[in-house]
Order: structure tokens, then C-alpha cells, then sequence
């Protein structure tokens, strides 16, 4: 897994139908030593760790399938990510510190505008601070959960039967 991308991803084109692939995982579900469960249905997989192996920085892979138009082939779109709950806490941390710059370089560009003492402009070299160690916080957790990554996308390619790019 390369460093410094936020969501590993995978784009591939395969000859199986989105029924074929659909029954394939399943039957991998039941039979696998991974440690893995998820769904399979319609146009979308969702393949997780098991909550005994889980840690807060664990993997998911969702894979998007889009039928060809001009063949039976079939487009896989896969995104591996946090769980939902570490992709939410993170995104509203984001939006707490971006709505704070803003408001604050605001106030403090107006004062200075005016005339006026804007010492609130020293919070922001803080707030981006804590942004900076937000992304380094959510790197070494991309990188606490890589094993459970790999294991997932090698899941995924057995269940398939063919490879599929690497992450």
C-alpha cells in the first residue's frame, strides 16, 4: 500500500456477470480463514473483519459493479476505507477546524482592517496544527490496519479468481 493516499482504491474489468461475482464471494464468505464477513448483493460488496480480529483503525473494502454496456463484462470499482464510524469522526474534525479557520480569519482580518489588536489570528497556526496531526493520526492508522488491508484484498481476489491490481 503506497503511503499518502487517504482511500486506497482498485479499477478492473472482468468477463463474470454481477450474479457470477455475487454467488462467487458469497460461497467465499461461507468457506473463508480470513477472518472476514460481508455482503454481497445487487451492484455492491462490503467485506469487513470480524469483530473478534476488529481494532479501531480496521479495513473495509466496498466494491461498486457496473455492467458493461458493450459486452457481458462487468466494471469493479473497489475503495478501501476505515469503518464508517473512524470516516465520520475524522470528516467532522475536518469540518470543525475548516468552519474555526474560516470564522477566525474573518474576525481577525476584519480587526486588522479596522485598525484594531487581532491576537485571535494566533489560533490559527494551532488549528492547522491539529489538522496536520489529524492526517498524520489517519496515516499511521492506514498503516496500523495494512495487514487486515492486504488480507481483505487477497480475499477478494481468491473469491473472484483472478487478480485484480494491487492497493
Amino acid at each position: 500500500m503506497s503511503s499518502f493516499r487517504v482511500r486506497p482504491k482498485f479499477e478492473t474489468t472482468t468477463p463474470k456477470t454481477m450474479e457470477e461475482i455475487i454467488c462467487l464471494v458469497k460461497m467465499r464468505l461461507l468457506n473463508n480463514t480470513h477472518d472476514l464477513h460481508g455482503q454481497a448483493m445487487h451492484d455492491h460488496i462490503t467485506i469487513r473483519v470480524n469483530k473478534a480480529q476488529r481494532h479501531y483503525w480496521s479495513p473495509q473494502l466496498n466494491v461498486i459493479m457496473y455492467r458493461e454496456p458493450e459486452d457481458s463484462s462487468t466494471r469493479l470499482v473497489g475503495v478501501y476505507g476505515p469503518m464508517p464510524n473512524v470516516w465520520t469522526l475524522f470528516t467532522i474534525i475536518y469540518l470543525a477546524i475548516g468552519v474555526l479557520t474560516t470564522f477566525i480569519s474573518i474576525i481577525g482580518f476584519s480587526q486588522r482592517a479596522l485598525g484594531e489588536e487581532s491576537k485571535i489570528l494566533y489560533i490559527i497556526p494551532v488549528l492547522l496544527f491539529l489538522a496536520l496531526s489529524m492526517y498524520i493520526a489517519s496515516q499511521l492508522g492506514q498503516k496500523l490496519g495494512a495487514a487486515q488491508t492486504y488480507a481483505i484484498h487477497y480475499f477478494f481476489q481468491e473469491a473472484l479468481e483472478e487478480k485484480i491490481p494491487e492497493i
